[in-house]
């Protein structure tokens, strides 16, 4: 755990400590917003600019678990803002605004934007927004553990018997696969009683029908054999 900030694997998640930053440039809503916060046992950052807020960020890229934005920025558009942070620290990121026109809401999303808050914004709105942090790591997890199960069954098929690259049996195999055929024949044979008019011709598991089957199994694929 770290300032309070347990781990998505663990079974409780405990959001007290989550780092915040704020940007607005109403420095009295700035105010407002940083005390609600606080409430919230958050750690809060605020910034009046866009680009100190940028620069902040740059400066700290593991300082933070979430930005929390105006989207009318007098040296930057909240917008532009949004893209920095999503492509440079990957973080979630709430746009907020007194407009609720659904096409900036939209805007907002199509961006990036987690979540997009009306001012004047709710306590309860800000309570939750843990859960924002919260998915996005348990995201990052799954991603994880997905490509170490992938890694995991490549090495797996790698280093079996069951590759493709070589032969798929021993040349002790094939002769154990020819003793056993013919072992199945005389017994059918003897099943069958006049073998000269019953019995068919078999297949041998022979060097060339086993490069056959390599062969076609590389051609559709080892997982659909």
């Amino acid at each position: 755990m770290e300032n309070g900030f347990s781990s998505p694997r663990n079974d409780t998640f405990n959001p007290a400590g989550l780092r915040v930053l704020v940007v607005d440039d109403d420095l009295a809503w700035l105010k407002i917003l940083e005390k609600m916060l606080k409430k919230c046992s958050y750690e809060v950052t605020t910034c009046g600019l866009a680009r100190d807020a940028l620069s902040l960020l740059r400066e700290r890229k593991d300082g933070y678990d979430i930005v929390i934005s105006d989207v009318n920025m007098p040296d930057m558009d909240g917008f532009k803002l949004l893209e920095h942070v999503g492509l440079e620290m990957d973080l979630p990121v709430i746009m907020m605004s007194v407009d609720g026109e659904t096409s900036r809401v939209m805007k907002g999303v199509q961006h990036g934007a987690c979540d997009y808050l009306l001012k004047p914004i709710r306590m309860k709105e800000l309570r939750n927004i843990w859960q924002h942090v919260f998915r996005k790591k348990i995201h990052e997890v799954r991603d994880i553990e997905n490509i170490e199960g992938f890694e995991s069954i490549h090495m797996t098929r790698s280093g079996s018997d069951q590759s493709v690259d070589g032969p798929l049996l021993t040349g002790e195999d094939l002769t154990s696969v020819r003793k056993r055929k013919d072992a199945e024949n005389r017994h059918d044979d003897r099943d069958c009683g006049d073998a000269s008019s019953t019995k068919k011709a078999r297949v041998v598991w022979s060097i060339d029908l086993h490069q056959k089957f390599v062969k076609a199994v590389n051609q559709i694929g080892f997982d659909s054999k």
